[in-house]
């Protein structure tokens, strides 16, 4: 009986090994460009840290830092990766016995007589059992369910790291908007007072008859408008930092924001980056595992068609006293192999596997939309990147042009060949167009942002 036991136990344990299927391998993900030819010599965290340290602000850096663990966002998805790891355990556990240790006492006793008492004797007993409960998973479901499971907890895992990208570059963004607000402002209220002194002298011309109220009406017009776009920057810079405190979990007033008043720099992205950089990207990653899930899922509906085999042993000992006679202790066991086969079910099994094959195919066309917005997202932030810069130059030869004007109008009003205003004029041009570089420099750090979301947490910044 023994012998008989262990090989059946034995046999269940190579027939349950050999049912492991390898999930299938997803779509290939396509190249960016021929430039992405390269594989990627960094790890991960690296290029991340790399990128963010090319800004060379170590506000913004510190800021980053906070937000990739202190966001309630990425607070919430961590807790879903728990949860997902609890099912991919729970899954997994279907594939090994279940054991339980049981035990019971009782003590029946009557007043009858003796003779009666024989056919209902007292009884003390105290059994103790071990029980073992198995399906074996001949058919491969509990096994495929393990792997669906499993793949879930990995979605769940590229969800933390999708939440902490939109975290960090949620707060690059509100960061660098909150420091162009910043400068912009300054340069915007430059701006208004050299326009004031410029409708002071102008009403002061008027005063003397050398100007009339038509050019008294534009100037003060100009004043105006200037002043009417100070509040707006104000409420820029205002709500940025607030945004930037909840991102970090902190009330809007409680975060005090310290930075030099400058943007920061724009990394370079150096050419012949890997295309792996875009594989990086925490969405794919889910789209993939997801895809990988809903394929296990149909193996196990699959698997559901085929009959279920079921292993069950009962080992127990019994300590029995009949009438004040104690018997000596009993040993006995239960060994039971059992299956199940679905013979009729109106179709529910066959339906199952043809909805979870809609599952997968879905999964699979969502997995390439993921593929192509992600090719689109970089190839648009490129574009943006390389239009902005050429807008840079020509901002940058204008500024040059406006500070050369400024130079010769200064020299011609020292030799008293333009009056005052024509200078005032000189000046203001120079202003705005400091402003509109301003301008220029945040977007061009914004569109920087955005390439780094696009691709995932950054690139290679340099070969070395």
């Amino acid at each position: 009986m023994k012998l008989q036991h262990s090989l059946l136990a034995g046999t269940a344990l190579v027939l349950a090994g050999c049912a492991a299927p390898v999930p299938p391998e997803p779509p290939a993900l396509p190249a960016l460009a021929p430039a992405f030819r390269l594989a990627p010599d960094r790890e991960p965290a690296a290029l991340d840290a790399a990128t963010w340290r090319g800004f060379d602000d170590p506000a913004l850096v510190a800021l980053v830092e906070r937000a990739r663990s202190a966001n309630h966002d990425v607070r919430i998805a961590a807790e879903r990766l728990r949860q997902a790891r609890a099912g991919a355990t729970a899954q997994a556990s279907r594939l090994l016995p279940t054991v339980a240790l049981t035990g019971s006492a009782s003590d029946q006793r009557t007043g009858l007589p003796t003779e009666v008492k024989r056919g209902s004797p007292d009884t003390r007993a105290l059994r103790g059992a071990l029980d073992l409960g198995w399906e074996l998973d001949f058919s491969g479901a509990a096994r495929a369910a393990a792997d669906a499971a499993a793949l879930d907890a990995l979605a769940a895992g590229a969800g933390v790291e999708g939440a902490q990208l939109l975290a960090t570059t949620e707060v690059a963004r509100q960061y660098l908007t909150w420091q162009g607000a910043r400068l912009r402002l300054a340069q915007l209220e430059a701006l208004l007072k050299a326009q004031q002194d410029t409708a002071r002298l102008t009403r002061s011309r008027l005063d003397a008859g050398q100007a009339s109220r038509f050019d008294l009406a534009r100037a003060e017009g100009e004043v105006a408008q200037l002043a009417a776009q100070l509040p707006p920057l104000r409420t820029l810079v205002e709500v940025s930092a607030h945004q930037i405190a909840v991102l970090l979990g902190e009330a809007p007033a409680a975060l005090r924001l310290d930075a030099a008043a400058r943007l920061p720099s724009v990394p370079a992205l150096a050419p012949g980056q890997p295309a792996e950089l875009l594989q990086r990207r925490p969405d794919l990653r889910a789209a993939e595992a997801t895809l990988r899930a809903e394929a296990a899922r149909l193996r196990e509906s699959e698997a559901d068609l085929w009959p279920k085999f079921f292993l069950s042993a009962v080992l127990d000992r019994q300590d029995l006293r009949l009438n004040g006679l104690d018997l000596a202790p009993v040993r006995f066991s239960n060994l039971a192999l059992a299956f199940s086969a679905p013979l009729f079910n109106g179709g529910r099994l066959r339906a199952a596997v043809d909805r979870q094959s809609g599952r997968e195919r879905t999964a699979t066309l969502q997995y390439e939309r993921a593929v192509l917005g992600a090719l689109q997202d970089v190839e648009n932030s490129l574009a943006q990147l390389r239009d902005e810069r050429e807008r840079g130059a020509a901002l940058t030869a204008a500024l040059q042009s406006r500070r050369d004007g400024l130079r010769h109008a200064q020299s011609l009003h020292r030799e008293g060949q333009i009056d005052l205003l024509t200078l005032l004029d000189a000046q203001r041009g120079l202003i705005a167009a400091e402003l509109a570089l301003t301008d220029h420099q945040t977007q061009l750090a914004l569109n920087t942002v955005q390439l780094v979301r696009a691709l995932g947490g950054g690139w290679i910044t340099s070969k070395a």
